[in-house]
């Protein structure tokens, strides 16, 4: 009759289950930090893009995102943006009634891309605030578009209108020479900082040039 074999348990085995519950463990670990990070971090986001709408949209107390489709106005419950669609943020005050548009615009600037967050007006059909959301320009030159008053007011009512068949903007926003603007679709740049003041022009422009011509048709959809 044969003896049933004894499994021996080597140092080698041992080190190998050792290090087998310890990737478990730490992989555990891992899953449920980064699960209870998640709200946290959704909640930062939040409040940052509202502080952000706030800033170009004053008087708005709560935010909604959307996106603007082809096909129409499409509320964002889960954050992700249909095919072809362009996200924005629609603004209300107090009492619950629209007080404006916001979204996102980006150009080219002279060390790397300038993203910027505006703020559209229904009304007026015109832009009434600039916020940067991110930079690496030039400090003391680029960063101008955030401190220079003359480059700020610029924002305060910037023509956007669409044309008669809404399907692009009556004028295109453009940046000129400082000091030559004569138009309100015209941004007045900042001497010797050109270039960055170029990036926010051509980023406004290119992203007002998609979004409003989907959205303006079906801005009643945003009201609430």
């Amino acid at each position: 009759m044969s003896e049933p074999n004894n499994i021996q348990t080597t140092p080698a085995n041992k080190l190998v289950i050792t290090m087998g519950l310890v990737a478990t463990i730490c992989g555990v670990l891992i899953v449920g930090a980064f699960e209870s990070t998640q709200k946290p971090i959704a909640e930062n986001k939040r409040i940052m893009v509202e502080r952000a709408v706030f800033k170009v949209l004053p008087g708005a107390t709560s935010v909604r995102e959307y996106a603007a489709t082809p096909a129409g106005i499409q509320p964002l419950n889960d954050g992700a943006v249909p095919a072809g669609g362009i996200k924005f943020y629609a603004a209300y005050d107090a009492s619950g009634a629209l007080k404006g548009i916001a979204a996102e615009a980006a150009g080219k600037g002279y060390a790397d891309v300038v993203r910027v967050l505006y703020g559209y007006d229904v009304a007026c059909q015109c832009i009434i605030g600039m916020g940067v959301v991110a930079m690496r320009e030039t400090p003391g030159i680029g960063d101008k578009i955030i401190t220079d008053a003359a480059f700020v007011k610029n924002f305060e009512a910037l023509d956007v209108r669409l044309n008669a068949e809404m399907s692009a903007l009556a004028n295109a926003v453009k940046t000129v020479k400082h000091g030559t603007k004569t138009n309100a679709w015209q941004i007045d740049a900042i001497a010797g900082a050109t270039i960055t003041s170029k990036a926010v022009g051509r980023g406004i422009n290119e992203s007002a040039q998609k979004l409003l011509p989907m959205l303006v048709p079906h801005i009643g959809e945003v009201k609430p």
